[in-house]
């Protein structure tokens, strides 16, 4: 779980941002369309993918049953963040108790799915695990410049540094 711990003042700084952006329409289109995922994945896991598992050979059943699982664990937390910011957007939870660590995305579970072998995995599975990276991403994205601005903000002056010491390294 994420250790960092927000300040108070850091809260009012992200619900600055917060605000606006859970009553506006992209964030209605992320909800849809997040919600749309988990539904689409648990209706895949629950009927074709589960007869296509039944005919793959034992290593690759293996591999997605292990998938599987990591799959449904990142739509929960996808499902959870973008529970919580509705109830911030309907007055249903504060803004101050949605800042809480324990509705923070845990950024050290990010990164690709499928790690290793997704041979003679079905394509729909692989699909579905690719939208749910890019969606997981995204999110990671957004709870950090909406919750850890000054984080976001450190990550890209950390990036630009990086590349004007690489230009004047190299006389761009």
């Amino acid at each position: 779980m994420n250790t960092h711990h927000i300040q108070p003042e850091s809260i009012s700084a992200a619900g600055q941002g917060l605000s606006p952006f859970v009553g506006s329409k992209v964030f209605n289109n992320l909800f849809a369309a997040g919600m749309e995922l988990v539904e689409e994945t648990a209706l895949y896991l629950d009927e074709d993918g589960k007869h296509q598992a039944r005919s793959l050979p034992r290593e690759a059943a293996l591999a997605y049953a292990g998938l599987s699982m990591r799959l449904t664990t990142r739509l929960m937390q996808i499902a959870s963040w973008l529970l919580v910011l509705r109830a911030v957007r309907d007055n249903e939870m504060s803004i101050e108790e949605a800042g809480e660590d324990k509705y923070r995305v845990n950024e050290a579970e990010g990164g690709a799915l499928a790690r290793g072998a997704t041979s003679g995995l079905p394509e729909r599975m692989l699909s579905l695990v690719t939208e749910t990276d890019t969606l997981f991403a995204r999110i990671t994205r957004l709870d950090q410049e909406l919750f850890r601005p000054e984080e976001a903000r450190d990550l890209e002056n950390d990036a630009a540094g990086q590349l004007a010491a690489l230009r004047s390294a190299f006389g761009d």
